[in-house]
């Protein structure tokens, strides 16, 4: 029997700058354009100003890594110069819940940032997306509905607009906010259309080729019930590898790793928070070469135990970027 939840579609690293971030990412050898921010007038008559959240992607064929930002008014020299503005126009009642919207995001992203600067997002890719609605409701796990957006589609592409369809996991407790249990904003998008991602530019100076795993580090006695909560969500068991429990994803695969454990894992880290999603990895066609520009561009380096190679949290903002040979 097959599973209705394949690979993970993307993790979003939430930054306090984005013009920092991109600069970051350039330098660890991803393709990343320039981000998207909404607009408006602060007053009648004058230009549009950015406002809400911002976001760009580098992209792989079938996820991507988002970094994503809470832009403050007055704060636009965060942005970009060649940040690309959203004009927000529509109908006054359209154009209300459209504010609302970016509103309820962007106090979402700033919670993030009060906790700690670092990957807060976590979704995984379904090609059936309604039966996972169905199948997280009969287990009991509170979400909020497939929801569905629309945006541009890149140039090059057959269709000139991409949908997006989505659902986010409820937290529990009374202080739970929607759309984010405790580690972050955990949830599912349907599968990426190939046609509208391979218009995207996906070859990337580092030989970066796909996102292949994630992991959340989880206070020892939460380990158990973390495991517990995410058999449900998945729909699949996790095995376990020593201290760490993994779930194998089609061809990625999430890690829960005990924070007693997390310094063997990642030598020399430390969580900012627990639990949190305190890194990810991306494989690479030739991890001599992706070495080589790393250091060219004077970003230090660890190992693994099991040979990998990291950048630590504290050069790359917040979150433990592993990278690995492509298999």
């Amino acid at each position: 029997m097959g599973h209705d939840t394949a690979r993970i579609h993307h993790v979003g690293h939430i930054v306090e700058n984005m013009a920092q971030a991109i600069s970051l990412y350039e330098r660890l050898g991803f393709v990343v354009p320039p981000p998207s921010c909404p607009a408006m007038p602060r007053r009648e008559g004058a230009p549009p100003e950015p406002f809400g959240a911002a976001n760009t992607h580098a992209d792989f064929a079938s996820s991507f890594l988002e970094l994503a930002t809470w832009v403050k008014e007055g704060d636009a020299g965060s942005l970009p110069a060649d940040a690309h503005l959203v004009p927000l126009e529509a109908p006054a009642e359209v154009l209300s819940l459209l504010v609302e919207r970016i509103g309820k995001t962007s106090v979402n992203l700033a919670a993030c940032l009060d906790r700690f600067q670092g990957v807060h997002i976590l979704m995984f890719s379904s090609p059936v997306i309604d039966e996972v609605a169905g199948r997280l409701a009969a287990a009991g796990v509170r979400h909020g509905g497939v929801n569905t957006v629309r945006r541009a589609a890149p140039e090059g592409a057959k269709v000139p607009v991409e949908t997006v369809r989505y659902l986010e996991i409820d937290g529990e407790g009374p202080d739970a906010r929607p759309g984010t249990v405790a580690e972050g904003r955990v949830g599912f998008v349907a599968d990426l259309d190939p046609d509208v991602q391979g218009a995207r530019r996906l070859d990337h100076p580092n030989g970066a080729v796909g996102l292949v795993e994630a992991m959340v580090c989880v206070a020892d006695p939460e380990l158990a019930a973390v495991r517990r909560r995410y058999e449900t969500y998945l729909g699949r068991p996790a095995q376990q590898e020593g201290p760490a429990h993994v779930f194998d994803l089609d061809g990625a695969t999430l890690k829960l790793v005990p924070s007693s454990r997390l310094e063997t894992a990642l030598p020399g880290e430390r969580p900012s928070a627990l639990p949190a999603l305190v890194g990810y990895t991306v494989a690479v066609r030739d991890l001599a070469l992706t070495r080589d520009l790393l250091r060219r561009n004077g970003i230090p380096v660890r190992e693994t135990p099991s040979g990998d190679m990291f950048v630590p949290a504290d050069i790359a903002l917040g979150t433990v970027v592993v990278f690995r040979p492509a298999t």
